[in-house]
């Protein structure tokens, strides 16, 4: 099993930005896929971003095309989400997950991840 722990969140006014990291420990993270998602107040959680083992291949959700880019870093165990141009509809707890099977494809799919973090608050204010 590995543990996964965000951080980076905050209040940000719109149109500012903020890094959100994700560290991992225990079991490595290399090899996985790795996602961000988020959940708002009284909506259901959805994906963000997705990156796969390789660092080679990225996948975005169309909202934050352009603005959000995902990396990780293997030496470091951690993965990070760089958000820029923030909006007050970017506002709500951000989760880093690994998904399930080594060197899968990535996923925006919340079911195929199966460890997930306790989440970080991000507001974004008008």
């Amino acid at each position: 099993q590995v543990q996964l722990v965000e951080s980076g969140g905050g209040l940000v006014q719109a149109g500012g930005s903020l890094r959100l990291s994700c560290a991992a420990s225990g079991r490595t993270f290399r090899s996985y896929v790795m996602g961000w998602f988020r959940q708002a107040p009284g909506k259901e959680r959805e994906f963000v971003a997705a990156i796969s083992w390789s660092g080679g291949t990225t996948n975005y959700d169309d909202s934050v095309k352009g603005r959000f880019t995902i990396s990780r870093d293997d030496a470091k165990n951690t993965v990070s989400l760089q958000m820029n141009n923030l909006k007050p509809e970017d506002t709500a707890v951000y989760y880093c997950a690994r998904r399930v099977g080594w060197r899968g494809a990535v996923s925006a799919s919340q079911r195929e991840y199966d460890s997930w973090g306790q989440g970080t608050q991000v507001t974004v204010s008008s």
